[in-house]
């Protein structure tokens, strides 16, 4: 297997289609918007660079992994040969169908076709195609450069042989490999989600600040983010479209929080647009100063 086409070139899909690319693999990375795709790459390009400034890619590497990876706004063009699909686009059961139907038509017949979900099921887009037993969730984290984990979970009529060439493809990225069968919101999704919702639940309880809430997590648990940092990360609308998931297939205890809510209606989101549950304009005004001060200083 040396072919793989992403779809969807926001933050997931780049970030899987770096750690493809960089792993020797001839990556398309599929978006139907031009502009978004160009951006994407010059955003790979550049993570490709300070990996190499950092020394965890040689400069042949850099090299090579720069020529492995392709932009292509045409699905049927990037698809066409490949030997395995990761789709990462938004997490709607609907869109993702939709997606599964037309790489069933498109893709050579013993090509994989994997979802980046967090919580959807493998067997309802596998039941979209006419190879099931070729279908699987290949859960990636973020950021997925230094995210160790995949979550491989396999749907109800998915085979043997894709679970082991999954799991060899994940080894090839240099990442560790869990296999789960499937049951909403997996393994970590569902862990997360319950942290991150309580989080917020006591932050609107007056429990607590943000930053107290996180730095509690942190030193006491040990987590390297906090719950609602990490919320901020993964965006705050992608967290709630999760808990709503949940809260359909696995009931009460997965409601999300009125400030989830109140919060994604005001359109804060998170990281991505400046402002969750943290300012991140301030952030960036400070990293600016202090780069103005530094060039000063020279």
């Amino acid at each position: 297997m040396e072919k793989i086409m992403v779809v969807g070139a926001g933050v997931m899909g780049k970030g899987i289609a770096y750690a493809c690319a960089t792993s020797g693999y001839l990556v398309y990375l599929n978006d139907l918007n031009q502009d978004v795709l160009e951006k994407a790459k010059k955003e790979i390009y550049l993570l490709m660079e300070r990996s190499f400034l950092k020394g965890y890619l040689t400069k042949e590497q850099l090299v090579q992994s720069k020529e492995n990876l392709y932009i292509e706004s045409d699905i049927v063009k990037a698809g066409k040969d490949v030997d395995l699909v990761i789709e990462a686009v938004i997490e709607k059961m609907e869109i993702k169908a939709d997606i599964f139907k037309r790489l069933d038509e498109i893709c050579q017949k013993d090509a994989i076709l994997a979802t980046n979900t967090s919580t959807m099921s493998p067997t309802e887009l596998g039941a979209q195609t006419s190879r099931p037993d070729k279908v699987v969730a290949m859960h990636f984290f973020n950021p997925v450069h230094k995210m160790k984990l995949i979550e491989i979970i396999r749907g109800l009529e998915t085979s043997d042989e894709t679970i082991e060439k999954v799991k060899e493809i994940s080894a090839r990225l240099n990442k560790e490999a869990v296999e789960v069968n499937e049951f909403p919101g997996f393994v970590t999704s569902r862990m997360n989600c319950l942290i991150g919702n309580e989080a917020m639940n006591m932050l609107m309880e007056g429990i607590a600040s943000a930053a107290d809430i996180d730095k509690a997590v942190k030193l006491g648990l040990n987590h390297p983010m906090g719950p609602l940092e990490l919320a901020d990360l993964v965006g705050l609308d992608s967290r709630l479209r999760n808990m709503e998931y949940l809260y359909q297939t696995l009931g009460e205890k997965y409601r999300p929080s009125p400030l989830l809510v109140k919060y994604v209606k005001a359109g804060r989101l998170g990281k991505k647009n400046g402002k969750g549950f943290y300012d991140y304009h301030e952030e960036k005004n400070s990293n600016e100063d202090i780069s103005k001060s530094t060039i000063k200083q020279r």
